[in-house]
């Protein structure tokens, strides 16, 4: 077998690896590079979309399937494979990603990537797989199984020439509310392995919903806005899941909660059509849904699909809580709402995920007095607060586990889908703790396993 890193090499996001055997040649993820200026040039494909026989999809994320149109308007004609609740995320997130697209590229007098009739024409080749069940393209056989990461998201087991090669795909965090945690892949000769926060732990996963409490709190006590930049898939529904168990409780005041987002409000009702399916949801999950508890709504949640409802929040007198997309402060309602209210004092700004290199959300994390927003400078003047306990993500410990999980038939650990110097942390750690073989290869490197 013969694998090439197109993506994801010494970077979190953009992940895209093409796996050959004999004359079949699959990928795995078809990603969009993301964390910088959405009006930068992506580069064609080094490969020729038309000799490629399937893409296996990890999960939903953009940084997995952003280039999946773009894939087949260049000519390819296969079959995509990815579970079922993964297909119905990446239908909502690459229809979102074309207008964003689209509205930069007109803004600029370029053409877009791709139009509405790619994206058509891509799930028009998808076809959906439950973890577990084995299925071939051409010379390989394929299995998913459970990443853990976001509804759906798998690691992909891909067989050939008497090896099996194991990508992690994004693994997820082990203490997720309400997902099935992660399934580790068993014996296999060679990996990939996601770093995303391979140089660091979640210090604080055991006490993220109390932070989550104080901050509301807190705000609400001087009177403020608790803004929280939150990505549309998983970290919103995670976010409405803990408040709801927050006011049922009684542990924050009674103040107006605002999920302003659509496409997070469309994501959510995903989420409820599978929050009784034990194969995608915890056992404790499961077990709410059944006596009656509604795990995605509770008394002043106020959801705002329309934009006319989402200007209005803004006459709403605060406290308030305001949680709204891009989890980066990359684009979206967010960005409305960081203008309105980071330059005072009495409001704070709530990151909870990983704020990629190059992004807003990453300059005002690190403290920056003063950010441009849509072609405004806007002094940062709130409080500053992040959570690191909410990732999505496995931190280096969880990391560690799922790389020791390997030992034994292991040949090499490919390190991938972080930041250099957490993917070098990682590579070492793994290295010396576990005696596996690493490697972090670099966008475009080639092997032969």
């Amino acid at each position: 077998m013969k694998l090439t890193f197109y993506g994801g090499a010494k970077a979190v996001t953009g992940a895209n690896y093409l796996l050959e055997s004999g004359s079949t040649k699959i990928l795995i993820d078809c990603g969009m590079p993301q964390g910088e200026s959405e009006s930068r040039e992506i580069p064609d494909f080094l490969y020729d979309p038309h000799t490629v026989d399937g893409v296996c999809i990890t999960h939903g994320h953009i940084d997995h399937t952003g280039r999946l149109p773009q894939l087949v308007k260049k000519g390819f004609s296969g079959k995509i494979f990815s579970t079922p609740p993964t297909k119905k995320i990446a239908e909502l997130l690459l229809f979102d990603s074309e207008h964003v697209l689209r509205e930069h590229a007109e803004k600029e007098g370029k053409q877009a990537l791709y139009d509405k009739s790619d994206v058509i024409k891509t799930f028009g080749l998808w076809e959906t797989m439950y973890y577990g069940r084995e299925f071939t393209i051409g010379d390989f056989t394929v299995k998913l199984i459970n990443a853990g990461h976001v509804l759906g998201s798998s690691s992909i087991l891909v067989k050939a020439e008497g090896k099996t090669i194991v990508f992690s795909g994004d693994l997820g965090n082990a203490l997720m509310p309400f997902l099935k945690g992660t399934e580790y892949p068993g014996n296999v000769d060679y990996a990939l392995i996601e770093s995303t926060y391979g140089d660091r732990l979640h210090k604080d996963v055991e006490k993220r919903k109390d932070l989550l409490e104080n901050a509301i709190e807190e705000v609400s006590a001087r009177g403020g806005v608790l803004m929280i930049p939150s990505f549309a898939l998983e970290r919103t529904q995670e976010m409405m899941f803990e408040i709801n168990e927050l006011v049922e409780h009684k542990r924050i005041p009674n103040i107006p909660i605002f999920i302003d987002s659509p496409l997070a409000i469309r994501l959510t009702e995903i989420f409820r059509e599978y929050m009784s399916d034990p194969v995608y949801f915890s056992e404790a999950a499961v077990k709410l849904v059944k006596e009656g508890d509604k795990i995605f709504d509770f008394h002043g949640l106020h959801i705002t699909l329309r934009s006319n409802d989402s200007k209005k929040i803004r006459s709403v007198p605060p406290p308030k809580v305001i949680i709204a997309g891009s989890g980066m402060s990359q684009g979206g309602r967010i960005l409305f709402h960081e203008k309105e209210y980071l330059p005072e004092e009495k409001n704070a700004i709530l990151f909870i995920g990983y704020q990629a290199e190059g992004t807003l959300g990453r300059a005002i994390a690190d403290g920056a007095k003063t950010v441009k927003i849509r072609d405004e400078e806007i002094s940062v003047r709130c409080e500053a607060r992040s959570i690191s306990g909410y990732s999505a993500h496995a931190d280096q410990a969880q990391l560690m586990k799922w790389a020791g999980s390997l030992q034994g038939s292991i040949k090499k650990i490919f390190v991938i889908q972080g930041e250099e110097a957490a993917a070098n942390t990682l590579a070492v750690k793994i290295r010396d703790e576990l005696a596996i073989d690493t490697k972090v290869p670099s966008s475009g490197e080639s092997v032969v396993l």
